[in-house]
């Protein structure tokens, strides 16, 4: 896990190896549950197994800004059987497009350092 703030929104990173489809939405409820408040709860995985599964979600984020970020990180360390998930809450001051895309980043980034 890592936290990061920027411009007054907390970013809450966090990073698991995964196996299956099923342990991702098992972790992401038990996420979502803890962080009931959170304004957004963006991740990407990817899954390699019997087939290869990728997925980005921006959830509510302008798209392109949160999900895509996340998995880029992971694609560019070659990992393969990632989770990161990213939860945001919002502190007020609206950081653009590419604010977004660099918070994301290095909240990925730094959730990745615990692997």
């Amino acid at each position: 896990m890592a936290e990061i703030e920027i411009k007054k929104s907390k970013f809450i990173s966090y990073s698991f190896k995964v196996e299956t489809l099923e342990e991702v939405k098992h972790i992401l409820e038990e996420i979502k549950s803890k962080n009931k408040k959170a304004t957004h709860i963006c991740f990407a995985y990817v899954i390699s197994g019997t087939e290869f599964l990728a997925k980005a979600f921006d959830d509510g984020e302008p798209g392109g800004t949160a999900g895509k970020p996340i998995l880029s990180v992971i694609q560019k360390q070659n990992l393969t059987n990632v989770l990161v998930v990213v939860v945001r809450y919002f502190g007020g001051i609206k950081l653009g497009a590419g604010g977004l895309v660099r918070a994301y980043s290095k909240a990925a980034s730094l959730a990745l350092n615990d692997l």
